[in-house]
């Protein structure tokens, strides 16, 4: 199927990303261009002021790629500002990104981030908007597209809000979700932190680097990994490259089998893997943590 066309996603679809039904008001379609969203990836937003000043750019690029760096999809809204710089920094990173419009599918807004646009559904990742081709860019239709943009995640990162800031309703639509909020501080005294600095003080969580998130949603920083990778035991390193060549969760029986280690000394590497950072259980499957 052309990567350009448009496909249409219904709350039934196996390709409808699942947070979405878990908010109050999920949209009843989705259009998407590019390729659709594997349900099963994490996912981040990066929000904040179109008139971001060039220190806020920096940031949301760097943080953004940290995070995509670490296996998350970053959701932005492809604006001016904040948004375009986290797609940029995901589209650096080599990581995925997925742009949610104001407007119908069929036209990039605003037209000077087109080119952002295409080069987001080149590198693997879509762009999706509630709205059908030719549906103009309203104001109310910026403002309902912000709780899918907090709804596709399950956390938002706010750099650089004023006090009247879209991304601010952004933040309070992740919070009646359920989401995380997290929130980059800057100078006291400057205008495009007074929202930011107010989220803070309404009990959004304060972060200062990338590290600080991926801390606090329990995923090691990528740098962290090659730490910790770099002090393995023989039996250790076996285990991870196991798990690494196959792509996926094993159990027990199973990486003794791929290991030819035995039981025992399986179940002790992995038990000390899993404390490192290095590796995740569920239901007795363990799996690397985005190595």
């Amino acid at each position: 199927m052309n990567e350009y066309a448009a496909k249409l996603i219904m709350p039934n679809d196996p390709f409808y990303p699942p947070l979405l039904l878990e908010i109050p008001n999920p949209p009843s379609r989705l259009f998407a261009r590019g390729v659709l969203p594997i349900p099963s990836e994490r996912t981040i937003a990066i929000v904040g002021t179109r008139k971001a000043t060039s220190a806020g750019i920096r940031i949301a690029e760097e943080i953004a790629a940290k995070l995509a760096a670490a296996g998350f999809a970053i959701i932005s809204g492809l604006a001016f500002g904040i948004d375009a710089a986290a797609h940029r920094g995901a589209l650096k990173a080599g990581g995925k990104t997925i742009a949610v419009l104001g407007n119908g599918i069929d036209r990039i807004y605003p037209v000077s981030n087109e080119k952002l646009g295409l080069e987001i559904i080149r590198s693997g990742g879509t762009i999706i908007s509630e709205y059908e081709a030719g549906k103009p860019s309203l104001p109310a239709n910026f403002l309902a597209r912000n709780r899918i943009v907090s709804g596709l995640s399950e956390a938002v990162v706010v750099i650089e809000a004023p006090e009247r800031s879209g991304s601010l309703s952004t933040a309070g639509h992740a919070a009646e979700q359920g989401r995380e909020v997290f929130v980059v501080p800057g100078p006291t005294n400057h205008q495009n932190y007074r929202g930011s600095h107010a989220l803070i003080r309404d009990g959004a969580r304060l972060a200062a680097s990338a590290d600080d998130i991926l801390h606090d949603l329990g995923v090691m920083p990528p740098t962290e990994h090659k730490a910790a990778t770099d002090d393995l035991n023989p039996e250790e390193a076996v285990i991870v490259s196991a798990l690494r060549n196959a792509g996926c969760g094993l159990n027990i029986d199973r990486l003794v089998e791929l290991t030819r280690l035995e039981p025992q000394t399986v179940n002790t590497a992995v038990a000390i893997l899993v404390l490192k950072g290095l590796v995740k259980e569920g239901n007795g499957i363990y799996e690397l943590w985005n190595l």
